[in-house]
């Protein structure tokens, strides 16, 4: 997978993208890491990426040229402003043919912003099938509308609350996509496993020591019983995710197994807990 990420601080993701999980994964050469400045293509010596919103108001906008041009540049090819497809540049009619292949995907164009659709696993899960990502992490009050419009192919947010920029949320998606591919994780179970990817909160883990403090880990788990274990852990996943996030019982297809047990949890539950 390629991830090409553009953005006013590029310097932000050198620690990211070379560390733990992620730098292991480009070192092996399942993925590769990009960071682009969008200022270097404003087009003019000032390097102006932004101007004031038309129609008055507060802070400052994203223009679209720079932004476009920074991923034509990735491209090798013109944004069709229509189709959002990539086109021929004709002025680059010497240059060599760049026509998209059908046979490759083209990317996917994402922008980090508030008003994107919230980001899940199973959105990292379809991203993590891609062979080539493109965010735009953007700065000051918003985007010109024009790279909505006619640019991306998706808008993605990481949850209800502002932040400065664009660059932490799409540190955020790009680690959890990442994880996701095969080989970057040691052991392939790690991922299916998680939180959420099975549409519930992971069960507890332990280690050793056996006993710490006079807290014990739970005998089942020592017993060495495999089938034991497999149905405590799904056990443990169904109360911890109804004690913290009951929304998610409702959005996950559940056994008739399963239903008897969380219908076990909640008759042994401590009065209060409904």
């Amino acid at each position: 997978m390629r991830v090409d990420v553009l953005t006013l601080f590029p310097e932000m993701f050198a620690g990211v993208f070379g560390s733990s999980i992620l730098g292991k994964a480009q070192d092996k050469g399942i993925v590769s890491f990009n960071a682009i400045n969008f200022r270097d293509y404003a087009g003019n010596k000032h390097g102006t990426v932004d101007d004031t919103p038309y129609g008055g108001g507060g802070g400052m906008v994203l223009k679209p040229e720079p932004i476009f041009r920074a991923v034509e540049d990735l491209l090798g090819r013109e944004v069709d402003g229509e189709t959002g497809d990539t086109v021929k540049d004709p002025a680059a009619a010497a240059e060599p043919d760049l026509t998209p292949n059908p046979s490759v995907r083209p990317p996917r164009i994402i922008l980090m912003c508030p008003q994107g659709e919230t980001f899940t696993q199973k959105k990292a899960e379809e991203l993590a099938q891609e062979d080539h990502l493109i965010f735009i992490c953007g700065h000051y009050e918003g985007y010109d509308e024009r790279i909505r419009q006619h640019l991306v192919t998706d808008e993605l947010s990481i949850g209800d609350y502002v932040l400065t920029g664009g660059e932490l949320p799409a540190m955020v998606v790009i680690d959890s996509v990442t994880r996701l591919l095969p080989g970057v994780l040691g052991n392939e179970t790690s991922a299916v496993t998680d939180s959420f990817s099975t549409g519930l909160l992971e069960y507890p883990h332990y280690t050793r020591p056996v006993e710490f403090r006079g807290w014990r880990v739970p005998d089942i788990l020592l017993s060495g019983h495999h089938a034991n274990v497999d149905e405590w852990r799904r056990k443990e996943a169904l109360r911890r995710t109804w004690e913290r996030r009951p929304d998610l019982l409702e959005k996950v297809e559940l056994s008739p197994k399963d239903l008897r047990w969380l219908e076990e949890i909640k008759a042994n539950a401590p009065k209060g807990k409904d």
